[in-house]
């Protein structure tokens, strides 16, 4: 079955699309020493499988490592083939749910309405990843949280920045995928790792260092 989402130092995920394999090791070793430790590669980046093992071989194993853009089963049994514990998704889809739930993969599948939210915890999430959340802003997060279970872990991501942080913890939401405010191909190792030490410091002025 599906792990609960784990107690992580701070609630980001470090979405790194574009990422190459042969600048997987030092990317993700800035955005983890800079303080964030999930770090997700969407499968339409170049050979994402190869990056994806080489995070999970490099980084401590306090580090959640997997996948974003994770459409297939097939995706969802090369993830785990490779040492990934994270899966995210676009979307909601039963069979990759399912097999996610074989291999006990930490799941944060797309939700964008009440209805794909509460299928999305029937099949086991362990998050519910919002998206595009900008398109919702906090106030449309807040109206659909108020009818989730109290206990249900929701992130929000497209179109969220550090700079959004305050806005969406008053209504509740601590934890955030940040995608091209945080990483673009093409952007030095030291680059990502200024902009990670960035949205660990706005994290911590909202939440509270760890």
């Amino acid at each position: 079955m599906s792990q609960t989402f784990p107690a992580l130092r701070r609630n980001l995920v470090a979405i790194l699309r574009g990422l190459r394999a042969d600048e997987a090791a030092e990317v993700g070793a800035a955005v983890y020493e800079a303080g964030i430790e999930a770090i997700e590669v969407p499968l339409n980046s170049p050979d994402p499988f190869r990056s994806i093992e080489t995070l999970v071989r490099d980084l401590p194993a306090t580090a959640l490592i997997g996948a974003g853009t994770v459409l297939t089963v097939k995706d969802v049994d090369s993830l785990h083939g490779v040492g990934g514990r994270l899966l995210v998704s676009p979307n909601i889809d039963t069979d990759v749910m399912r097999q996610a739930g074989r291999h006990g993969l930490v799941t944060m599948p797309g939700v964008f309405t009440p209805t794909e939210a509460f299928l999305a915890l029937k099949l086991g999430a362990s998050a519910l990843k919002f998206f595009p959340a900008g398109v919702l802003g906090p106030g449309g997060i807040a109206a659909i949280k108020a009818v989730l279970p109290a206990d249900a872990t929701v992130g929000v991501v497209g179109g969220v920045s550090d700079a959004d942080f305050a806005a969406y913890a008053k209504v509740g939401v601590r934890t955030f995928g940040l995608g091209s405010s945080l990483y673009k191909p093409g952007m030095s190792a030291a680059e990502v790792g200024e902009r990670a030490a960035k949205a660990v410091k706005a994290w911590d002025a909202v939440f509270g260092s760890y």
